[in-house]
């Protein structure tokens, strides 16, 4: 079976849109400690989708990878092993 990491997206910036490169992504909230449940978000057909949680708007942009958004940032990439 075929795995493909989702790409994990927080607000620590506090804007109110993000536009991000993926249709398919969760949504943190902000980083670790102040994060909120990670939500996976499906796009789908659509291009714009708001987190039930932290109401951040996401936006779809073709011109961007997985690892970019608009405002630049907003990836979260972990720096230390789940349970460390």
């Amino acid at each position: 079976m075929a795995q493909t990491v989702v790409p994990h997206y927080v607000n620590d910036k506090g804007v109110d849109r993000i536009k991000v490169g993926v249709k398919e992504f969760q949504c943190m909230g902000a980083s670790p400690p102040f994060d909120h449940p990670h939500v996976f978000l499906d796009m789908g057909s659509g291009t714009q989708l708001v987190c039930p949680y932290c109401s951040t708007l996401y936006i779809y942009d073709p011109k961007l990878a997985a690892e970019e958004t608009e405002p630049e940032g907003c990836v979260y990439v972990a720096t230390e092993p789940a349970g460390a």
